[in-house]
């Protein structure tokens, strides 16, 4: 009886280690858990499914179409439907999905200006959103020009193919809007992909939010203020437009965090130390700024003046923070110094054109966030 009592005791301890079947709920996917199985159900919504039930997709007549005209002599099924047509000064809703799950990949292609295209995440009853930022600074693409990235978090691909990696659990409900601040009417491919599964307890959500200073008021910007709660940050995307000659990278990125005062508990080297790359990101035979897109960080988008109306240099970076979060209990602020060179090797304070979009998981609810900027705000120029 004394051995019976211990190999059960054995085995049920090998079935809490390794789990009993089903027990995966299907989140956290990559490449060491993909041949596990889970009871987690995959759906997707796109302008051929906008419920993402399941044998609900292609259904849209001629008559419902968007592309009823290419589709004329093959009729439903045929790509009747693929995308939508936001008009000015309206907000679609791209998708809404009851019940707990979390979204795991979005797919989308706006066509004309990405910043006047406003992306909201709301989750579960929050009224505000969680998430809310342009689409193109979202998907690193703050300068409305196409730049190839190709990281864990964000891919954007030829044409104008942008992607998002970023785990998005919910509980209770998922809503996702995009308003058309624009003066003319813009057509969306888009395509959201998701599980419905069981959450756990200690899963936060995912925020986004956008700011801008064009210029910086005391060679100073903020990032993000006012994040209350507990939770980690995970990323940053800054579109830096650069108002003088020399290099424009010397700013350190200081963590406030839960109630620091004067001085922060995290204090980088230099702007392009904290983006992953050193000395300039110069390639020292070109003498040119080097572009990179790897897993984690990247100087993705070089823009150089063009002798012409491109007269200045603007630039795109990129820094995940997915195997070292900044974890904060309580209260997060960040910002960076917009710091160059002067003769004399002497620090210049700058001017500089600087927007950001930061990304971090936290408990609801979370601090309101500022006002967006307005579209003249908003507008690269």
């Amino acid at each position: 009886m004394r051995k019976f009592v211990i190999l059960l005791t054995f085995t049920s301890a090998i079935s809490v280690a390794f789990g009993q079947p089903g027990s995966f709920n299907g989140l956290d996917m990559n490449m060491g858990n993909l041949y596990m199985l889970s009871n987690a159900k995959t759906r997707s919504i796109s302008p051929e499914n906008f419920t993402g039930e399941p044998g609900k997709g292609g259904m849209a007549t001629l008559e419902q179409g968007n592309a009823r005209n290419a589709a004329r002599d093959l009729g439903q099924g045929w790509k009747v439907n693929p995308y939508i047509i936001i008009e000015s000064n309206q907000t679609t809703t791209l998708a809404e999905v009851t019940g707990a799950g979390a979204i795991q990949h979005i797919w989308m292609t706006p066509t004309g200006n990405w910043r006047y295209a406003i992306l909201r995440f709301y989750w579960d009853d929050e009224k505000e959103p969680s998430i809310e930022v342009p689409v193109g600074d979202f998907f690193g693409m703050g300068w409305g020009e196409y730049a190839h990235l190709n990281s864990l978090a964000v891919t954007v691909n030829p044409g104008s193919a942008f992607n998002c990696y970023w785990t998005m659990p919910f509980r209770k409900k998922c809503r996702i809007t995009m308003e058309n601040i624009g003066p003319d009417k813009m057509n969306l491919y888009y395509q959201i992909d998701y599980t419905l599964t069981e959450v756990p307890n200690d899963a936060a959500y995912l925020h986004a939010q956008f700011r801008r200073s064009n210029p910086t008021k005391g060679s100073l910007f903020t990032l993000v203020d006012g994040i209350k709660g507990k939770g980690h940050y995970v990323g940053t995307y800054v579109a830096w437009g650069v108002n003088n000659n020399g290099w424009w990278g010397e700013g350190e990125i200081k963590f406030f965090m839960d109630g620091d005062g004067k001085f922060p508990t995290i204090n980088g080297t230099g702007t392009e130390d904290y983006f992953c790359g050193s000395y300039n990101f110069e390639n020292k035979k070109t003498r040119q700024y080097q572009e990179f897109s790897t897993a984690y960080a990247g100087l993705h988008q070089v823009i150089r003046p063009d002798g012409v109306y491109v007269s200045q240099q603007r630039f795109g970076l990129y820094r995940w923070h997915i195997v070292d979060p900044i974890r904060f209990e309580k209260d997060l602020r960040i910002t960076i110094q917009d710091l160059g060179w002067r003769h004399g090797g002497q620090y210049l304070p700058q001017q500089s054109d600087i927007s950001a979009v930061v990304y971090w998981y936290q408990t609801e609810p979370h601090a309101t966030f500022p006002k967006l900027p307005n579209k003249s705000e908003l507008e690269v120029n």
